[in-house]
Order: C-alpha cells, then structure tokens, then sequence
C-alpha cells in the first residue's frame, strides 16, 4: 500500500505533468509573468464554467475577501455576519477594514451558517452576510438570498472550499457555487479542489459595475498606468499560477468526482456506527454523481468524547488527518468581543471537540480507505 497522504499533490501532478511543464515553460519563454495571455486567458474560462459574467484573478483567497469587501464601500462599524466555525481569513479580513465581525452558529449536520442565526444577528448596522461552503457543501443560499433581499444587504460568498459544487434552488434552478451571492471570492491554494502550486485567488461577481471596481482595486487602484483612481491593493494572480491552474480546469469535476467516490466508500464503511457520524448531505443522496458537496474535506463526527485520543491512534497507525477547526473564532484571543454569549454558540463549541477530517484528494485508492476506516472502527469499537 501506498504511504497514505492527507493530500497527494505529487502524484495527482504525474498525470498531468507534460500539459503544466509545457506551459509553464512557455511562460518563462515569453516573460509574460503578470498579467499575461496565461492569466486572460484562464479568467475567461473559468467564468464560462461557473457561469459568471466576472472573474477577477488576485493574488491569494485571502485577498480576494477583502477585496469583494473594499469594492462594496463598506464603512468602518458597519457589521457583517459570518460564522464561528471556519477558517479565521473569512472574519479576519473583517476586522482588517475596521468592520464589525458578527458571528453566529452553525448548521449541526452541514456545518454551514445558522439561518434562524442570521436573523437573529441582524441589526440596523449590518451590511453584509458572509456564509463560507465549509468542507465543499454549499450553505443554503436560497434562504439567505431571500435575508439579504428583505434587509438591503449584500452577499459575499466565501467558495475557497466549495469550487465546483452545484447548489439546486428550489424552482429547480441549479448554479455553481461563488456565482450565486452578490460577489465571491475562492483559493487556488495547493490543496484546494482547484489549486495552484504557489499562493492564488479570484473574486467572482455578475455585477458590471462592481466588477470593474474591482479590477482597479487588485491593480493599485489604477485603469490607466499611474492613474489612481480609486484606493488600491497589489494582488495579482500571476502567469506561472494561471498556467497550471489551466492545466487542471477542465479536470476539476473529474477531481470532484474522484472526491465523492472516496467519500462514499468512507462512508459505506463507517455509517451505523456507535459514536461517529457521517458527513450530511443537504441535496439527495450521497452519490459519485451527486454535485451538491465536493468534499474539500471529508469530516467526521466522534460523539464519545475520543476525538483526540483517535487523532493520536491515526497517527501512530501512519494515518495523517486533521482537525479543522479546533477553537471557536469567537475563542480566539484576536476576535474576542463581550458582545458574544456563549449560548448563541452551542453548536460550534461541541464541534470543535468532534470533528476530525481524514485524507481526502484525488488520488486515494481503495486499500488506502479501507486501511484508515478498519483502523478507525479498531479504535471506536
């Protein structure tokens, strides 16, 4: 058996290593490395594939939030609602623009944003909601859409984990993730379903006006060579990163697929077991062929209190995996705030003493996964 990986970027780079060496070396030939043909050209098909008018490529996700948020003209003190149980750029981004972090729980089973919590956090300050497609599920947008509409507030979807996925309205209407809120913004980091092989990102939006701010924002605020017009950053996706993203584009639903095959193996071999819980599905049935969850991770439940003890056994067993996220933001020294209660945040606060996510890429092979779930049922049972 192979050595298990939490993520396999070497052997997912041999299939495709004659298609990103060639481009690659194309650019080094050209010298075309910022802004290059590489970049344009990867602008325009990733907006043909999530079926968006706009993709603005930047330097890294991170960027790419804060970004989405300078091209709204949010003010400082204006608040924004995220939630407590994510990655701390989706709320840190918040606080470097001087706004409010409002963060609220979340969803038990899908670990994406509380919607009766997003109602009860909205006051005459917020401005915008932030929900994050944690582990490659889609927050359910058709009813924050329909928040955002009745309050006057933006969107701003955070896709770094979720590119690719499908999310079905309930008029049968069916749109990619990042292409649904008012603007978007997605990391091309080396272990993302869609990843590069240095630092990347891209703002996703459908709003002309918007998009062309934000195009003068990732430039220094410039249209024209040393004409500031408005206030700017440097974030730019350069061409080496476009190059090998291009490469793996029109294979990310193949990466995606060979995501889900994974993830129901695991869980076929670990469902109806006593003290784990299996990943939910909010959109039919977990299948292959089901697009609705991409399983950026695939995260489990422990619920006997074991959790770290597991992480420790997987360890010693040569099984990486991860705890994403082990403390609340609303714990973390940066985003305390006393205007948190520790009742609002239930869900969060037992998750991350639960969660444990297991190898999952492209390349995992059937040894492999049975291999980490018998070890896993040895330690449960």
């Amino acid at each position: 058996m192979r050595k298990i990986q939490m993520v396999d970027l070497q052997s997912q780079y041999s299939f495709i290593k004659e298609q990103v060496n060639n481009s690659i070396t194309e650019v080094l030939e050209s010298a075309a490395f910022i802004n290059g043909p590489e970049v344009q050209n990867f602008q325009k098909e990733l907006e043909e594939y999530l079926d968006v008018k706009h993709v603005i490529p930047c330097a890294n996700g991170t960027d790419a939030l804060q970004i989405a948020m300078m091209g709204l003209n949010l003010k400082p003190g204006d608040e924004v609602i995220t939630v407590d149980f994510t990655f701390a750029a989706t709320v840190e981004v918040i606080a470097l623009l001087q706004l409010t972090p409002v963060l609220v729980d979340v969803d038990p089973s899908t670990f994406n944003i509380d919607i009766e919590a997003i109602k009860k956090a909205i006051t005459p300050k917020t401005k915008a909601i932030v929900p994050v497609h944690l582990f490659g599920q889609c927050a359910n947008m058709e009813a924050i859409m329909e928040i955002a509409k009745e309050h006057n507030l933006y969107v701003i979807e955070d896709d770094a984990q979720g590119i690719g996925a499908d999310y079905t309205f309930s008029n049968g209407v069916t749109k990619k993730s990042g292409a649904i809120g008012h603007v978007a913004a997605t990391s091309f980091f080396p272990s993302k379903n869609l990843g590069c092989y240095g630092d990347g990102g891209a703002i996703f939006t459908n709003d002309d006006e918007l998009a062309h701010t934000l195009r003068g924002i990732v430039n220094h605020g410039m249209y024209e060579r040393y004409h500031h017009d408005v206030v700017g950053v440097n974030s730019r996706l350069d061409s080496i990163q476009a190059a090998v993203l291009r490469a793996k584009l029109p294979l990310l639903d193949t990466y995606n697929t060979k995501r889900r095959k994974a993830a129901v193996k695991y869980t076929e071999a670990l469902k109806g077991h006593n003290h784990i819980i299996t990943p939910a599905i909010t959109e039919g049935a977990l299948t292959e062929n089901n697009n609705h969850h991409v399983f950026h991770q695939y995260t489990l439940r422990i619920t006997n209190g074991k959790r770290d003890e597991l992480v420790k056994f997987l360890n010693e067993n040569g099984i990486p995996c991860g705890v994403y996220y082990p403390i609340p933001l609303h714990s973390q020294k940066a985003y305390m705030d006393s205007r948190y209660n520790e009742n609002d945040f239930k869900v969060t606060n037992q998750l991350v003493k639960e969660v444990i996510s297991l190898p999952m890429h492209t390349e995992l092979d059937d040894d492999q996964i049975l291999f980490i779930t018998d070890k896993i049922k040895e330690f449960i049972n």
